[in-house]
């Protein structure tokens, strides 16, 4: 990749965000960078910033924006020469702020899956705890029921994933990404078909594309052209840490 290419996913819980990543980091040669896994990292390293983000995630409560910021920036500062694909930030639009401070983005892909399909995902999904690896009763099991394939330690579904939880997690999500959504969209959203092969002058300054459906394998080959195409034309460096950062 001669030039640097930054962008981010955002989508509810069960919408297959990681699983895209995983595609998009291994198709298109985006590093993924998720924040979960820098919650963990930050967490076992004993940080200042994991120490309190440990007592959050003890609580099961959402870790404040500037913490947030506070972990997250400093790294994406260290990764100036690489391009990068982020998964869980910005979740809010304080976040997203705090981001275009050091950072102007490329590309922001958007998941829209209807209620049902998250529902069914997110009842069946089983997490090994210590790695983040997410395992899926329905298409992505386990080898062992009940263990993580890599140290066959148990699995536990967070309280929070139970179907009962999934609404009101939903309705949060809406709440606070539809600012975040507002500020890289500068243009309609467009149907998969019309986002993957529309003309990129068309589309003014907008960086946000969203796509719909209800299997991820029916969408990855809109977001795979997609980013072929913006990678292809993308002219020059545009992530460059801000004169204030």
């Amino acid at each position: 990749m001669a030039k640097l290419f930054r962008t981010a996913i955002m989508g509810p819980p069960g919408s297959g965000k990681g699983t895209i990543s995983k595609r998009i980091a291994q198709n298109v040669g985006l590093q993924y960078l998720s924040s979960g896994h820098f919650l963990r990292e930050g967490i076992a390293a004993n940080t200042d910033a994991g120490v309190l983000v440990k007592g959050y995630v003890e609580r099961s409560m959402l870790v404040p924006d500037h913490l947030m910021s506070r972990l997250m920036l400093p790294r994406l500062e260290q990764l100036t020469g690489h391009s990068w694909l982020l998964d869980g930030f910005p979740r809010t639009i304080a976040q997203a702020k705090a981001l275009n401070d050091i950072c102007q983005m490329d590309l922001v892909i958007s998941l829209n899956i209807p209620f049902e399909t998250l529902r069914e995902r997110v009842s069946d999904r089983w997490i090994h705890p210590a790695s983040g690896r997410v395992y899926n009763m329905g298409f992505n099991p386990p080898q062992v029921q009940g263990r993580d394939d890599v140290t066959g330690e148990p699995l536990i579904q967070h309280a929070d994933d139970r179907p009962e939880a999934l609404q009101a997690r939903l309705r949060h999500y809406k709440d606070v990404a539809k600012p975040v959504m507002n500020l890289y969209k500068k243009s309609v959203l467009l149907s998969n078909a019309e986002a993957a092969s529309k003309p990129l002058g068309s589309l003014s300054q907008g960086i946000l594309y969203q796509f719909s459906g209800t299997d991820t394998d029916r969408i990855w080959p809109y977001i795979s052209s997609l980013l072929s195409t913006k990678i292809s034309t993308q002219p020059l460096d545009t992530c460059q840490p801000s004169a204030q950062a």
